[in-house]
């Protein structure tokens, strides 16, 4: 089968699309066609290496973290999925390589797709949606009246994560640029930050929960804006050691990450705030529950550029540059 793959780490790196083998079916797998793969920043920083410690893949690796297709075969236990259905998932991060003809996926990670939603708004959703929803619901339990800051209310994670926030009943503030203020106000957010313009640190307060996609910089201001027994929930890092401890990891990481995130656990300790990193999983039970909100309207795909599976190096070129609204796709089919 045809995929798009890259034979070495490096921030320069470009893969290249060549023959590799179709994937095994294990007992509890779902052989998907691949009709579209979404984009993420995850992609850029899997290929520059940023997290060859904790995603020790091979080469040539398959990259690619959100998929929409059909089913094509179904391992031995699998029973809740036939051929010809039509699913979407984020892959298992061990199994990833949605940038593919066909990907093996287990069967736990799938849920099938939103009825109004086409192949391209479907696969747009997985990785972002179940990372606003492990973020929001799964960790910051935010709940009906809460204040949540929601950084870079225009990127992939920030369009879905305004969306359930206020969905959830929260009073919703968001960071962008002047050219999108209008826009993400549209999204649902009560209060839009250009920060072009504006220092969000100096202009919120009392915030219950700020959901951190950004650089130090930004999760230092974060703590300034959160009240006493507030959240900070950072998904760009840095990595705590209960983060190593959940994945498993060997000492040695662990050590790394608890010297790594030292600082910001020592400053949020101070200000009597809890500091928590997540790195999202696949979930096909959460998947569902975003699949009934999405077919409900609460929630809506935002779609920036779709590019063909021929030019799946622009796509990662286009999303790297970060003027991206919403998600960039790769539509194989």
């Amino acid at each position: 089968m045809k995929a798009f793959v890259i034979d070495r780490y490096g921030k320069r790196e470009t893969g290249r699309i060549g023959d590799v083998p179709e994937p095994d079916l294990r007992d509890d797998d779902v052989l998907v066609k691949v009709h579209a793969a979404g984009v993420n920043a995850l992609d850029s920083k899997i290929k520059s290496g940023a997290f060859k410690l904790i995603l020790p893949y091979r080469f040539p690796l398959i990259l690619g973290n959100d998929v929409a297709g059909t089913v094509v075969r179904v391992g031995a236990r699998v029973h809740q999925f036939k051929p010809g259905d039509e699913v979407y998932a984020r892959p298992d991060d061990d199994r990833i390589g949605t940038f593919a003809e066909l990907i093996a996926i287990k069967a736990s990670s799938l849920a099938l797709k939103p009825k109004n939603l086409d192949m391209v708004e479907a696969a747009s959703l997985p990785l972002v949606s179940l990372t606003a929803w492990q973020v929001l619901v799964e960790t910051a339990r935010l709940t009906k009246g809460q204040k949540v800051l929601i950084q870079a209310g225009s990127g992939g994670v920030g369009t879905i994560a305004i969306q359930l926030a206020k969905h959830l009943g929260a009073f919703v503030a968001t960071t962008t640029s002047t050219g999108n203020v209008a826009w993400v106000k549209a999204l649902g957010a009560d209060v839009v930050i250009d920060y072009k313009q504006q220092d969000f640190a100096a202009a919120l307060h009392d915030y219950d929960v700020v959901l951190n996609s950004l650089g130090n910089d930004e999760l230092d201001k974060s703590l300034r804006i959160l009240k006493p027994g507030g959240h900070l929930i950072s998904i760009s890092g840095p990595p705590t050691p209960a983060f190593a401890t959940a994945r498993g990891l060997a000492w040695p990481l662990k050590q790394v990450m608890r010297l790594l995130s030292r600082g910001i656990r020592k400053k949020a300790k101070q200000k009597n705030v809890e500091y928590t990193f997540v790195f999202m999983r696949a979930d096909g039970a959460q998947l569902r529950e975003i699949s009934t909100l999405i077919e409900s309207g609460a929630i809506r795909p935002v779609v920036d550029k779709v590019f063909p599976f021929k030019d799946t190096n622009e796509a990662l070129a286009h999303s790297e540059s970060g003027r991206a609204k919403g998600k960039v796709v790769v539509q194989m089919v």
